[in-house]
């Protein structure tokens, strides 16, 4: 897997301060995305042992909320292979700490068993995030005011929560 940039001391993916991983590699090619450039699978540079050590390392001050996954997509088949180790890792060492993915792919559509981007490695990544942001972004439904989302049709959905109830629940409106 590729990333196309990490951020560090971010404010705008997530709630708090957060190391923020951009992924490369998406099929979605939503109309208006903010950084198509992250669209092909080669874009930017080799997510090596060393670029996970340093994102572990990021995350270890105490005013460090989480981390966050966008991209390009992390639920791209490739991605969720290549990211559910390093997950697993993040959430090993910083149980703590919260995990935010964006996707353009549908929760319960396109993530579910049969969904047309559900892996053996879908239910077990989803469960050590705590919230998802999903839907393709809309040019259409752009609304700046939305927050941490860019169009009205995508959901900002507490995992943990759905979880427990079985029914989406939407953390943030």
């Amino acid at each position: 897997m590729n990333y196309a940039e990490i951020k560090y001391c971010d404010i705008a993916n997530g709630l708090g301060c957060r190391t923020v991983l951009f992924v490369s590699g998406c099929r979605n090619h939503c109309k208006g995305c903010f950084q198509p450039e992250t669209w092909a699978f080669d874009y930017g540079e080799a997510f090596t042992e060393e670029i996970k050590q340093k994102i572990l390392e990021s995350l270890a001050p105490a005013y460090v909320q989480g981390l966050t996954l966008l991209g390009g997509d992390p639920f791209e088949e490739e991605n969720q292979e290549a990211l559910l180790p390093f997950v697993r890792e993040v959430k090993k060492q910083y149980p703590n700490k919260d995990i935010w993915a964006y996707t353009g792919y549908v929760y319960d559509v396109d993530l579910v068993e049969g969904g047309r981007k559900y892996t053996v490695a879908t239910d077990e990544l989803l469960s050590l995030i705590d919230i998802l942001v999903d839907g393709p972004f809309v040019e259409e439904l752009k609304d700046i005011t939305l927050k941490f989302k860019g169009s009205s049709n995508q959901r900002v959905i507490d995992l943990k929560k759905t979880r427990e109830t079985g029914e989406i629940v939407i953390a943030i409106e």
